[in-house]
């Protein structure tokens, strides 16, 4: 592609590039519309051993069954939220491509799913036991990521768990799939964000994929510990 543009100004060659950024973002998806043919070949048709299925669902299981928990970035639903479902919680799902959450609704037909951007979600206008971001955080700009934290504590309930993957090292990359910019705030900064609303981080550790999680908890009046399974 490079040699075939090789005539076209540096300056043109930038704003094309900027161009693709703006509409990225305003299709909401962080560039995954775009590639959601992909995506659904791929990830997209993980199954229920898939890499981070395990780890979230020891993360389920600390949960009371029937506990309300939204999967943010759910694309097809697979693997992560047919885990979520599978440990009897009560499910409900949100992802900004169209066509990923098409794919959703024929493979979870029965569970809620809205087509929304996680950073302008309305969250079906409820609180929920659980949140679980899993490769999604680190597509948003560092702003974007620490207003979804603050929306994220203020629809928890006390006792509220939080699960999420970004790098422990303060980083930018560019996306596999989309070429878009990725940033992780770094484990510090996350932690001081999360303590600020009122949110503490229980553990941290690493999946097979070497996704790195942050495990959290809401605190409030009584609350010293997150609910957990009976």
């Amino acid at each position: 592609m490079l040699a075939a543009y090789s005539h076209v100004p540096l300056q043109v060659q930038v704003r094309s590039s900027a161009t693709e950024r703006v509409l990225s973002m305003m299709d909401r998806s962080n560039g995954y519309e775009g590639v959601a043919a992909q995506f659904l070949a791929g990830r997209g048709r993980a199954p229920s051993t898939g890499i981070g299925a395990r780890a979230v669902r020891d993360w389920a299981r600390t949960l009371p069954r029937g506990a309300a928990v939204v999967d943010l970035g759910c694309g097809s639903g697979l693997p992560i939220t047919k885990v979520l479902v599978s440990e009897d919680l009560n499910v409900y799902a949100i992802d900004a491509s169209p066509s990923l959450v098409e794919a959703f609704r024929c493979n979870f037909p029965e569970t809620p799913v809205a087509c929304e951007s996680v950073e302008h979600s309305l969250f079906f206008g409820r609180m929920f036991d659980g949140v679980v971001a899993w490769g999604v955080i680190f597509l948003l700009l560092p702003e974007e990521q620490r207003r979804l934290i603050q929306r994220i504590a203020d629809i928890l309930v006390p006792g509220g768990r939080l699960l999420f993957t970004s790098c422990p090292e303060p980083l930018v990359w560019n996306d596999a799939m989309t070429g878009l910019e990725s940033r992780s705030l770094g484990a510090a900064e996350y932690r001081r964000q999360l303590s600020a609303v009122g949110l503490s981080v229980i553990s941290e550790y690493e999946d097979e994929g070497q996704n790195h999680y942050f495990d959290a908890f809401k605190t409030g009046p009584g609350e010293s510990r997150p609910m957990t399974r009976a």
